[in-house]
């Protein structure tokens, strides 16, 4: 009932030679949280290359719908126009955080190196013979040997777990972006504006051959809230280490730290899939935004005829009768949106019809939304990308 024992007894019986001298002076966390931190490393760098890869989709994605105006949502109801692609870079925007969050886990991990039971390294120093330099410079020698610049100069019997908690952190947060992403294109895709790709022969529903549900981003809500719940551990298990160490963190890194990572890997896997196989629906996203825009573009419709002489407070009161009545209509009767109509006909506005539909442009209510998707994508994310070339 001891692993480490287990394989070091292994070891010895088909190496009879070295046998004496296996595991002299060390601990079983000198083989395994070294090893865990080699691990750890390499573990780091596998999801940072998988998440370059759908930065680059996303990103190739939002370059080309940065002009494709769509009603902005706060609070879920209609705001101001934004565009696809300025959208698109919130998500990116979110994953560039997490690149460079994963990239400085790694690189933060300090190694155990030869610290001993309590990390005193008196074992090793009574190997040398009480020499405490050869000690020191064994515990360099070994952390440089497994590639790792930075060692821990303070440990206990095992290195700090708040190395645990930091990676399991940076994780969640990986998790909390993507959850965000897949929830986001679930609720576009229930308007019927952006959905995630579906297989010619793929089945949505047992009971409703017609649907088409978002199983994908689903999963990744699933997987998301698994890692989010999980990554916990990490803190909970740095928090209750006592004095130079417990064993009480054995059994839940080995589920904590494992299945995180697997998790993350597989979402990163879903990510990949759902934004290199994005569907925009164009058409939907116009007829929505014409739906919307009339009420949205009163503030420009007063301006313009507060510019042709009219009284600022008067014409206020106007569109608001106007915009209530067109509100009513819709609701009750369906149909378009004809409060342009009744603003052009209104004799208070001193507009024609194209006067109205001038001011009402869709170009003219995303400001510099497309502008700001060219300048994000080249200030943050093409140089990441490039750093990830390999990835790609």
């Amino acid at each position: 009932k001891h692993d480490v024992m287990a394989q070091i007894h292994a070891l010895g019986e088909v190496a009879p030679e070295a046998r004496p001298y296996l595991h002299l002076g060390a601990t079983s966390a000198f083989v395994g949280d070294n090893a865990d931190l080699l691990v750890l490393r390499d573990a780091l760098g596998l999801l940072e290359r998988r998440a370059a890869r759908v930065l680059s989709r996303l990103a190739a994605f939002a370059r080309e719908r940065k002009d494709l105006a769509c009603v902005g949502y706060t609070h879920l109801q209609a705001a101001q126009p934004t565009t696809v692609g300025k959208r698109a870079c919130l998500w990116i925007q979110d994953l560039v955080l997490d690149l460079h969050e994963l990239s400085a886990r790694a690189e933060g991990l300090r190694f155990l190196g030869c610290k001993g039971a309590t990390g005193t390294q008196a074992s090793f120093v009574a190997l040398f013979g009480g020499d405490a330099a050869k000690a020191d410079l064994l515990d360099r020698k070994v952390a440089a040997k497994a590639g790792f610049p930075n060692r821990l100069l303070i440990s206990g019997q095992t290195y700090t777990r708040k190395q645990d908690a930091l990676v399991l952190s940076a994780l969640s947060g990986l998790a909390a972006s993507a959850s965000k992403f897949a929830h986001d294109l679930r609720l576009l895709q229930h308007m019927k504006e952006v959905e995630e790709p579906f297989g010619a022969k793929q089945v949505g529903s047992s009971a409703m051959p017609y649907k088409r549900n978002p199983m994908k981003c689903e999963r990744m809500n699933a997987l998301a809230r698994w890692i989010l719940t999980t990554a916990e551990n990490g803190g909970w298990t740095h928090a209750t280490q006592w004095l130079e160490r417990t064993l009480d963190d054995s059994a839940n890194r080995r589920l904590a730290l494992g299945e995180s990572f697997l998790a993350a890997d597989a979402l990163l896997v879903l990510w990949e899939a759902v934004v290199t196989g994005l569907v925009v629906h164009p058409a939907v996203i116009r007829r929505r935004l014409a739906e919307e825009l009339p009420f949205l573009a009163t503030e420009n419709v007063l301006m313009a005829a507060a510019k042709k002489g009219g009284d600022r407070q008067e014409l206020h009161e106007r569109i608001r009768v106007l915009a209530q009545a067109a509100g009513d209509r819709l609701k009750s009767e369906g149909g378009e949106n004809d409060l342009l109509d009744r603003i052009a006909a209104d004799p208070a506005f001193r507009l024609t019809r194209e006067e109205v539909a001038a001011v009402a442009d869709p170009k003219a209510f995303v400001g510099r939304a497309p502008e700001q998707v060219e300048e994000f994508l080249a200030a943050e994310v093409d140089p990441l990308l490039a750093a990830h070339a390999d990835a790609l």
